[in-house]
């Protein structure tokens, strides 16, 4: 008699041991019984789904998910054949829990109830965007050291090349000026390319004051819909609120500009349906390292760039702002490469998340403060 009643006062103990395991975990498990009726929340469950448990336990995880969600499909395998599965980059989000949400997800059957399923996800990570950061710095500074050789050593070569074809023009037969003419053509398109690599070997630092990001992409906008994108649609979602940015106006019209045009070709010149979203937030708690320093500069101004076009391959997505990385068969591929430089010489991180029919171009970066400290207002 002890001896079962040692036994049944130890379970309380041991569940609320489980728990507290359950909890301390940082990411997020739910369970869900044979109903798909969610059961068991942990803390990060709760906190990623913005619900707590009490409230979760009314609602069934086809509730919880967008429409014909590959979690359904998967914990019904699961169920069917007993065995645990994954599932990779899969978009979670909707309106009630946030759009962008994209994790990899495990689900296993439960070893205490029949019929049970856990499952866990693990959403993308900042410590992964900033791990891939660092490496676009790198390949930034690469090819800084590459634009500034190149232009001393090819740029003063190529004018003489391009001097002696004009000169011999005037005295070949009007048969041969053709070649001549692709020589100066061909020159020129060289030097224009060396150009773009003396880009990257400027580092000035930028020339900061406060600027009013929903100004400048507005002004992209009306670039945009008046030449390569008239075709397509534009959607605007402004948290109106956004303090300014720290940084350079015209630095950032030319990052936005390329993320924008490059948007536009990923949608197509023939699309009836293309459609490039807009949008700020405000979105505390991103801070980032600086390099040779232990300060931490807070990230907590977003702006997206998201279209509805085909989606970034696979297979490059991790090498997507390294030089000479292009979906196009005449692109040079050095353009995102001169967005992360821009943003990398704002402080700031540019992150690319791809799926069919949805990707989105992440920029975060620090808002403007006056010498005292103060937050710098601007109008407009």
């Amino acid at each position: 008699m002890t001896a079962l009643l040692k036994t049944v006062n130890t379970m309380p103990a041991a569940e609320a041991r489980s728990d507290a395991i359950l909890n301390a975990l940082p990411l997020p498990v739910i369970v869900i019984d044979k109903d798909n009726r969610i059961v068991e929340a942990n803390l990060a469950a709760q906190a990623f789904l913005q619900m707590s448990a009490s409230m979760l336990s009314r609602f069934t995880l086809a509730e919880l998910v967008p429409f014909g969600s590959p979690v359904l499909s998967m914990v019904e395998a699961v169920r069917t054949h007993g065995g645990s599965m994954s599932e990779y980059r899969v978009d979670v989000g909707t309106p009630r829990i946030g759009q962008d949400k994209i994790v990899d997800l495990y689900a296993t059957p439960s070893t205490d109830q029949p019929g049970d399923i856990v499952i866990m996800l693990q959403e993308k990570t900042i410590a992964e965007k900033i791990d891939r950061q660092l490496s676009h710095r790198g390949a930034a500074r690469s090819i800084s050291a590459m634009g500034s050789m190149l232009a001393h050593e090819i740029k003063n070569p190529l004018s003489g090349i391009r001097g002696a074809a004009q000169l011999l023009e005037a005295t070949v037969e009007e048969s041969d000026r053709d070649l001549l003419r692709l020589i100066c053509d061909e020159t020129d398109r060289i030097v224009k390319l060396v150009e773009r690599f003396e880009d990257f070997s400027d580092e000035r630092p930028v020339e900061r004051e406060p600027v009013n990001i929903h100004s400048v992409l507005e002004h992209v906008k009306r670039l945009a819909t008046s030449g390569f994108a008239r075709h397509i649609r534009f959607n605007e979602t402004y948290d109106p609120s956004l303090p300014p940015i720290s940084g350079s106006r015209d630095q950032l019209i030319q990052v936005f500009l390329n993320l924008v045009k490059n948007a536009a070709e990923a949608i197509g010149a023939d699309a009836v349906d293309g459609t490039i979203e807009l949008s700020t937030a405000f979105r505390p708690g991103v801070k980032i390292a600086t390099p040779g320093s232990r300060e931490r500069i807070a990230l907590p101004l977003e702006i997206t760039v998201k279209d509805n076009g085909p989606g970034v391959p696979h297979d490059i997505v991790q090498t997507l702002f390294d030089p000479f990385v292009t979906t196009k068969s005449t692109g040079s591929g050095l353009g995102l490469a001169l967005v992360s430089k821009i943003i990398r010489d704002h402080g700031g991180i540019v992150e690319c998340d791809s799926l069919p029919r949805r990707t989105v171009f992440r920029v975060l970066l620090s808002m403007h403060s006056a010498r005292d400290g103060r937050r710098a207002e601007i109008d407009g």
